[in-house]
């Protein structure tokens, strides 16, 4: 059991995992928008739902249901028929009532967590916590409390954020990163004149792991991933360049 992992659904990713998530961890995916965040949520989610019988829940305080649905339906996926027969649940509410709902035992969040035997759980986004609070402090704590919720019920966690900085070096305030188990960034970069997209995983807590930063396309079927950069370097740093031989 030591060696269980929770798959991602992702080819290429669990490799760089170094076989998938430790399950019960809680993972931060970054990325400016559009990067396909909730893209590899939702494959994440459907995965677990559809191979591994791993109901999910997906809390979101920004996305609509519709725009979810169509989200999936463009990748291929019946989202729809997936959540009405119950292999995954979509919640859509706010920061404050999901702190509230955490805290309660007798919340709706927490009789469906219980109920449904939720296993996987996506967080889109943490992001809308900074937003409650200008002291660190008292972020710190609402995100400490996010993290041992979560843990508390033994979920696999991924936990969605804008990253709004081309350092990829900067951490959330209040300590989310250090908090988390896991962080996968994503971003896109400039070659040639043409848009790629790179995928990297900053850090994963008790487990090895690919270092490489290498190229993701999204398509039918959602995120795959590919080989590395060859012959670039500054590839997070925004401004990629020739290496030299």
């Amino acid at each position: 059991m030591a060696d269980k992992r929770v798959l991602t659904g992702v080819r290429g990713l669990d490799e760089m995992l170094g076989g998938g998530f430790v399950p019960g961890s809680m993972a931060l995916v970054r990325g400016a928008p559009g990067t396909g965040k909730t893209s590899l949520a939702l494959q994440f989610l459907i995965d677990g739902a559809t191979k591994h019988n791993e109901p999910g829940l997906l809390i979101s305080f920004e996305e609509f249901p519709s725009s979810l649905h169509r989200d999936a339906e463009s990748l291929g996926w019946d989202l729809q028929g997936i959540v009405a027969d119950g292999r995954l649940h979509l919640m859509f509410t706010s920061p404050e009532v999901f702190l509230a709902s955490l805290e309660s035992p007798d919340s709706r969040l927490n009789q469906l967590i219980l109920e449904a035997n939720i296993k996987r759980l996506v967080l889109d986004s943490v992001s809308h916590f900074d937003r409650l609070t200008d002291d660190e402090q008292k972020l710190r704590g609402i995100y400490t409390s996010v993290v041992n919720g979560l843990r508390r019920e033994g979920i696999t966690a991924m936990l969605l954020g804008e990253k709004g900085r081309a350092d990829y070096r900067y951490a959330f305030k209040g300590g989310l990163s250090f908090l988390v188990d896991s962080i996968i960034l994503l971003r896109y970069v400039e070659i040639e004149s043409t848009m790629q997209r790179a995928i990297v995983v900053l850090k994963m807590r008790g487990s090895n792991h690919v270092k490489e930063i290498r190229r993701y396309e999204i398509g039918t079927g959602g995120l795959k991933v590919l080989g590395v950069f060859e012959g670039r370097e500054g590839i997070l740093s925004g401004m990629p360049y020739r290496a030299l031989s």
